[in-house]
């Protein structure tokens, strides 16, 4: 995985060299400019994943750069996070308002700038493709925890969709009740225990809604639940 690449610019030396050092440890890519005219240079030279912007320096105002930074198009989603000396909350209120993502006052510990710039990074991050599991006319869709058939939404609860997705992912192999609840970790025991039966009745009439259709979830007597991968699929 490639190292996040970060721009520190504060015209504090004695700060950035040690931030700098501490962030490179961390596992990022680091560069430091000690004034807006440098920091304007790397932004055009090079792309950031996120950038460490001091409020008060030599050649200008940082709540100015960080207008102009979202201003255009190719930083307009640049993870910001403003430092500042001042105790002033209008300072922090303005900085936000003008689009700094998180603002943290001087001193603070580098572990505390570390975890924010994970956060920001982490919220920055594009969205993974959505997780579904395709079984024919079956559809079950594991971020938006819902299971249609032929586009129409199954009536589940939270526990059957549970139960549904566990023996979906084991398709094609059986699975007793110990091994169910195992894997149900996390759950109420009476959720399930003693009441699986029950529970795979009634996501059989969810996604079994057509008779003319194979049987998809099979019930093997003595050794548990089959969920049927067709050859097909």
């Amino acid at each position: 995985m490639t190292a996040a690449r970060l721009l520190l610019i504060d015209d504090d030396a004695r700060l950035t060299a040690m931030l700098g050092d501490y962030l490179r440890a961390a596992g990022f890519a680091v560069d430091v400019a000690g004034s807006l005219a440098a920091g304007r240079a790397c932004l055009r030279a090079a792309p950031y994943d996120a950038l460490v912007l001091d409020l008060m320096l030599p050649d200008g105002d940082g709540l100015e750069m960080t207008r102009e930074l979202r201003a255009e198009p190719a930083t307009r989603r640049l993870p910001l996070l403003m430092l500042t000396a001042r105790g002033e909350p209008t300072d922090r209120v303005v900085g936000l308002e003008l689009g700094a993502d998180d603002y943290l006052g001087k001193p603070f510990e580098p572990r505390e700038l570390l975890a924010r710039l994970k956060a920001l990074l982490r919220r920055a991050a594009p969205d993974e493709p959505a997780e579904v599991l395709r079984f024919g006319r079956l559809e079950i869709d594991l971020d938006q925890r819902r299971a249609r058939v032929d586009g129409r939404d199954c009536d589940l609860t939270a526990h059957q969709f549970d139960l549904l997705v566990v023996l979906a992912k084991s398709a094609g192999r059986v699975l007793n009740r110990d091994q169910i609840m195992d894997a149900l970790k996390g759950h109420p025991a009476e959720a399930f225990d003693r009441s699986i039966d029950v529970h795979v009745s009634r996501i059989r009439a969810a996604i079994e809604d057509d008779p003319k259709h194979p049987k998809r979830l099979l019930t093997v007597r003595g050794s548990g639940y089959l969920f049927v991968r067709r050859q097909d699929e």
